[in-house]
């Protein structure tokens, strides 16, 4: 399903507009964005929760010349689904 099939599917179920559909969609995913990016979480009861994770700085392996290299630490946006999204 892609963003345009996600915003008709919503249309339905909320008796809207696909146009009014994505605007909310966009709203909703730029809210969640901007939580992250402030390194917090949000959590969505029976869906699941949005969160960042700090990686360490690690040593790595460039599969090409076997030369060992630095990675540097970074923050990853992870996903934890609920326990009701995992049974689905």
């Amino acid at each position: 399903m892609n963003k345009s099939e996600l915003a008709k599917a919503v249309a339905e179920k909320c008796d809207t507009s696909p146009k009014n559909a994505v605007a909310i969609i966009d709203a909703a995913f730029d809210v969640i964005a901007e939580t992250m990016k402030a390194k917090d979480s949000v959590t969505i009861a029976g869906f699941g929760t949005f969160a960042t994770k700090e990686r360490a700085a690690r040593e790595g392996i460039n599969p090409s010349t076997r030369e060992k290299i630095a990675i540097p630490a970074k923050t990853v946006a992870v996903f934890k689904p609920a326990k009701l999204l995992k049974e689905l």
